[in-house]
């Protein structure tokens, strides 16, 4: 009898106190995915890699070093980011100092149009070439037509699909996670995506007001 593989419960994307919009500290983020079980973890802070050098720092193989890119047309979904890449490049210029460090490409929740990060599908369709896969699922997505969306654009072209917590506090880590085969590093992230088996929840409505209370807090304004 051959021995079954042990999969990889993969978060493919979630913030820390390094965005704008999150209060989640590295350790909390790191302990959370510890206890839940959680097997590999992204952390994609806006335009910024500090957070989740930190929690690396403090998980090495758990945790992945990522971020999530804002271009001058929608958002970008990184994973084995080893250079920040910085905000408002256009989507082109980002993917290709993406593609130099040889990280895992992905695009954040394509049709969201209540995000400023959502995507025009023009947009999409000219990236589409460049990158590993996109979102099909994200947790935080308020309207359950913008994941259909996204899962039936990346059954039309044939795109491998991530999905994701979108996790800006620790609880929520893990809300949505996608079962792979082991891998170690991009290269085989890329081989194993499309077998990967989605687990996904979406978030309760009320979870926009702890990221709105954090966004506020860090500008002053309680």
């Amino acid at each position: 009898m051959s021995q079954q593989i042990r999969k990889f419960l993969t978060e493919f994307h979630c913030h820390t106190d390094a965005s704008k919009d999150s209060l989640t500290r590295p350790a909390d983020l790191v302990a959370t995915a510890r206890r839940k079980g959680i097997d590999r973890v992204v952390v994609t802070d806006h335009n910024s890699i500090t957070g989740a050098v930190a929690a690396q720092s403090l998980d090495p193989e758990r945790i992945i070093v990522g971020e999530e890119i804002m271009t001058d047309k929608g958002e970008i979904l990184a994973a084995y980011v080893t250079e920040e890449i910085p905000a408002g490049l256009t989507p082109q210029e980002t993917i290709r100092r993406l593609r130099e460090q040889g990280a895992f490409i992905s695009v954040s929740h394509p049709f969201d149009r209540l995000r400023k990060g959502g995507w025009m599908e023009t947009d999409l369709l000219e990236i589409l070439p460049l990158v590993d896969a996109i979102e099909v699922f994200n947790s935080r997505c308020m309207k359950k037509s913008f994941n259909a969306l996204a899962k039936t654009f990346a059954e039309k072209y044939n795109v491998a699909g991530t999905v994701g917590s979108d996790a800006h506090a620790a609880f929520e880590v893990g809300t949505s996670l996608l079962r792979l085969d082991p891998f170690d590093g991009p290269g085989e992230m890329r081989r194993v995506i499309r077998a990967g088996v989605p687990l996904v929840k979406i978030s309760p409505w009320w979870v926009h007001l702890v990221s709105r209370y954090a966004s506020m807090r860090k500008r002053g304004k309680l």
